[in-house]
């Protein structure tokens, strides 16, 4: 038997077409299996999880089948409390599938310390940037008699001398001490 007549004949196209047919078949229940596995249509409302503790965070996740993923806790915002949440993703409102990963930043314990620099013999020119760029604050100057004429003599925090290389938190207010430019008096 030739190709053609073969291609041409009833017992070829009844195969062609019951192969279509189990095609179309198998595609409409692989179709209905995906939708009815993969909640296909269904969404979940994404909860405002800012300001939060964890304890509640975990509790509305829960109730919503979705699910928590801690990030890094790296910025400090005083205007939340101490381990809440401060950043989310994806953002309060979205809609998403159940069991979906909510990627959440939260609020460390407070300011990360950072090293003194070694501003002392320094002019308040030179100090005061350096101070702000490291985020900490000048506060209070007082000066002393010395001949280095706003010349920092000393740093101060919270009453107590400090020294180049310790570590204090960011926005820590520094008090310093400077040369008023009159010598200093030997009397005594």
């Amino acid at each position: 038997m030739s190709i053609v007549k073969f291609l041409t004949s009833k017992v070829f196209l009844k195969q062609v077409i019951l192969a279509i047919i189990a095609l179309v078949v198998i595609s409409f229940l692989v179709l209905q299996w995906l939708k009815s596995t993969t909640n296909h249509g269904e969404f979940v409302a994404v909860p405002d999880l800012k300001g939060k503790t964890l304890e509640t965070v975990k509790i509305e996740l829960d109730d919503n089948d979705l699910v928590m993923e801690i990030q890094d806790s790296a910025n400090y915002n005083p205007k939340y409390p101490k381990y809440s949440v401060i950043e989310q993703y994806p953002l309060a409102g979205s809609q998403v599938k159940e069991n979906r990963k909510i990627y959440l930043i939260l609020n460390p314990s407070g300011y990360r310390k950072v090293i003194v620099p070694n501003i002392v013999r320094r002019t308040f020119r030179q100090a005061k940037p350096t101070l702000e760029a490291l985020g900490f604050e000048v506060g209070k100057i007082s000066y002393s008699d010395d001949i280095g004429k706003d010349e920092v003599l000393a740093m101060n925090y919270k009453g107590k001398t400090i020294k180049a290389g310790e570590r204090l938190p960011i926005t820590s207010k520094i008090d310093l001490v400077l040369g008023n430019g009159n010598r200093r008096s030997n009397k005594q």
